[in-house]
């Protein structure tokens, strides 16, 4: 008996079909050996974290019930070479290995797997500088054509569409702190909400109302 395999495959969006992938795996497990416990197939952006398929995949090899995952390719399998690298060394640890068609197998825990998870490290660190670079410089040239970055002074969005139901509910002679609760605001900006409205309804009235 062979070791026990999940099949799984993933496209990108529901116009592809995972019909020639799980072909391709079924002739491949046949030719390897494997005895194929379940077959998997996802439709989900590669980078999209949430994956119920692979989600059942990880718990097939947490339960040890498989030995292996057979893909296509390594991009079927991780959105990102630190999520490559982060459920391969997960699967390490349940003794499970990932193989691609290409018959590269990577295991966490042997001596090429090793070096494969060194490599894999490097390329995550790249990436993230590489993004952070990009950011930096994004945000360097937004600057540099007058754009103010971040939250202005004065915006606050969340409690100025909030404001009308806080005073009605004032009004009703709820407290602060019901009210915090209630809308999901601090106490806080329950009160600055009331101390904008009464000083708004001041400049209305006038000096006269001050006396």
């Amino acid at each position: 008996m062979g070791q026990r395999a999940a099949i799984y495959a993933r496209v990108s969006t529901a116009d592809q079909s995972c019909e020639r992938q799980l072909r391709d795996l079924t002739g491949f497990a046949e030719r390897g050996g494997y005895d194929v416990v379940e077959v998997f197939r996802e439709t989900a952006s590669g980078m999209k974290a949430n994956r119920a398929a692979r989600a059942e995949v990880m718990k097939l090899a947490q339960a040890r019930h498989i030995d292996a995952i057979l893909v296509t390719e390594l991009s079927r399998w991780g959105r990102s070479t630190q999520d490559l690298l982060d459920t391969l060394n997960q699967l390490s640890g349940w003794k499970v290995s990932v193989v691609a068609m290409s018959g590269m197998t990577f295991e966490v825990d042997t001596p090429h797997g090793r070096m494969m998870a060194t490599l894999l490290a490097g390329i995550a660190q790249f990436e993230r500088d590489m993004l952070g670079e990009r950011v930096r410089s994004g945000l360097a040239a937004a600057r540099a054509r007058g754009r103010k970055l971040g939250r202005q002074a004065g915006d606050r969005p969340k409690s100025d569409r909030l404001a009308p139901k806080v005073l009605a509910l004032i009004a009703e002679g709820r407290s602060y702190r019901w009210i915090a609760r209630d809308l999901g605001l601090s106490k806080n900006t329950v009160g600055a909400i009331v101390g904008r409205a009464r000083a708004a309804d001041t400049l209305e009235l006038g000096p006269e109302a001050m006396a």
